[in-house]
């Protein structure tokens, strides 16, 4: 079986094909890829790009598996993709005004390009934190207003976030199902997540995709007082000011430049007191995992920025020092883009950089949606 793995994220596309051996009844892909590709970038043909990709492989594939940000309530499992389930991801399209339009593109790209009868699968980044404790999951509104009209909390980067636990525990056997673990998805949307024993506890991103850490173009938390406040200041509507949110705030609305990397060649007043910022919220969110958790066996760096932009580490764990974490500053420079512990032995707490491999966990919900269809 040869599945296509279409990850779409808010600047950037990751496209992969792998075989899945007949029998395998995990689903269970090989780690590396028989073909992929990386482009970064706002302005992506779907149509254009997703054709270049399969022109490379030998025939069509047997399905396509969609990365899908937003399910809410309504899609807590991967899914077959019908015209239901198409309607359902655009009208959840508000929630995540950066992610689930762009997963539409690229569904009905597919669809073109490789007709009805090649299977696609929806796989919800939100479903990892379906489970989520109601203490954790809901807001402190009336139920009408909340819980009971599907107002609460429902997490993203699920997929990340379950590879990164994954890994961890491979790494760390001896823990019973990877123990105590905060995992941070660092990269143009950033999160962090509380997991005990495979399960998540808590984490950052609530509602929408707005909510938690400062992010490329995301503002994070924010007092909702804020919206009618500037809307009457400005004469805005409250979803340009939404817009305006996603698009325009975090380090590229505090610091010019979306990218931690750019802050830091960048080097003056403005790009460093984002830069303190976007590290602060980050190790603020750990101390409350932390209390979470009643502490952690590991600290796992994932993303683009987690992976590569050492400084952006240093500067998240330069203040856990009371937490019994200690930095090993020759590992966390070596580790760009590789896997590796960053923290010294005598630690308290691991602390890893690992790289994400959320395509295996679209594969392998594809293989369990569709089974003998494929």
């Amino acid at each position: 079986m040869r599945i296509v793995t279409v990850n779409s994220g808010s600047t950037s596309i990751k496209l992969a094909a792998y075989e899945v051996p007949a029998g395998r009844a995990t689903g269970q892909a090989d780690r590396q890829p028989i073909a992929a590709v990386h482009h970064d970038g706002t302005h992506l043909e779907p149509a254009a790009e997703l054709a270049a990709f399969l022109e490379e492989l030998p025939g069509l594939p047997s399905a396509l598996a969609h990365r899908v940000v937003h399910g809410a309530d309504r899609f807590t499992h991967a899914v077959r993709i019908d015209s239901a389930v198409r309607t359902g991801i655009g009208e959840l399209a508000a929630l995540a005004p950066l992610h689930n339009p762009l997963a539409l593109r690229w569904i009905d790209a597919a669809t073109r390009l490789c007709g009805p009868d090649v299977a696609q699968v929806a796989v919800f980044d939100t479903a990892f934190f379906a489970g989520l404790p109601r203490v954790a999951a809901e807001y402190a509104l009336p139920p009408a207003l909340g819980w009971d009209v599907g107002v609460r909390r429902y997490g993203f980067h699920g997929l990340a976030h379950e590879a990164m636990w994954q890994r961890w525990s491979e790494l760390n056997p001896a823990l019973e199902r990877g123990g105590r673990l905060i995992t941070l998805q660092l990269g143009g949307g950033c999160s962090i997540a509380a997991i005990e024993h495979g399960r998540p506890r808590d984490t950052s991103m609530g509602f929408s995709p707005l909510e938690g850490l400062v992010m490329a173009s995301r503002c994070g938390d924010i007092d909702p007082a804020v919206v009618p406040y500037l809307c009457g200041r400005l004469g805005l509507g409250a979803a340009a000011l939404i817009e305006s949110f996603n698009r325009e705030a975090g380090l590229l609305g505090l610091g010019g430049h979306a990218s931690p990397t750019e802050l830091l060649q960048a080097g003056d007043e403005r790009a460093e007191r984002a830069l303190d910022l976007y590290c602060y919220r980050i190790r603020k969110y750990v101390g409350a995992y932390l209390a979470v958790l009643g502490g952690c066996d590991g600290i796992v760096f994932g993303g683009g920025v987690g992976e590569h932009v050492t400084e952006v580490r240093h500067r998240v764990l330069a203040g856990l020092g009371w937490a019994g974490v200690e930095l090993d500053a020759q590992a966390n420079v070596a580790a760009v883009g590789r896997e590796g512990r960053i923290s010294s032995e005598d630690s308290a707490i691991a602390v890893w950089t690992v790289r994400v491999a959320e395509e295996p966990l679209l594969v392998r919900a594809a293989v369990r949606v569709l089974g003998g269809d494929l």
